[in-house]
């Protein structure tokens, strides 16, 4: 599969929009979806909140629908992208996936997992490597979620004005 960074722009572009998706729903603002032989086969976007699923998340949501529409949970040679860094549940869903490779945009200084708080990918007993690539429309997929929580302080702030 042929790759450069314009490929990496083009799909994390399609995750932002995924990520809006979710933002219209109340949910933070994350969207992934999975490419292999240049084709998407699975897309998601947050959505622990709607359904009340701590485990809804885009990569979770992402793999998922991949897995059902090539009826096969492991997926060999898909590239995930993701607008924000995976956390620790997440990396190791990519990981049993078979995923091989991560790209996310922005990095998630609190709970993320594969560079931020750990280095879980690069970890010496796992049965399966997954390369990543980080920062990718970094600075759109950041300014996404600093928008949706700004406005989410904002809507918290006038709801308090008006008690």
């Amino acid at each position: 599969m042929a790759e450069n960074n314009n490929d990496h722009r083009y799909w994390m572009e399609q995750a932002l929009e995924l990520a809006a998706e979710a933002a219209a729903e109340g949910e933070v603002p994350v969207g992934a979806l999975l490419v292999r032989d240049g084709e998407i086969i699975g897309r998601g976007f947050n959505r622990p909140i709607s359904g009340c699923d701590p485990t809804a998340h885009a990569e979770i949501n992402a793999l998922r629908d991949a897995a059902q529409r090539v009826g096969n949970y492991r997926l060999i040679d898909a590239v995930l992208y993701v607008t924000l860094e995976p956390c620790a549940m997440c990396a190791g869903a990519l990981v049993h996936a078979r995923v091989a490779k991560v790209v996310y945009g922005a990095t998630e200084p609190k709970a993320g997992a594969a560079e931020s708080r750990q280095c879980f990918f690069a970890s010496p007993w796992l049965n399966h490597r997954v390369e990543v690539e980080a920062g990718v429309l970094q600075q759109e997929c950041s300014q996404q979620l600093s928008d949706f929580f700004r406005k989410r302080r904002l809507e918290k702030r006038d709801a308090k004005q008006q008690d």
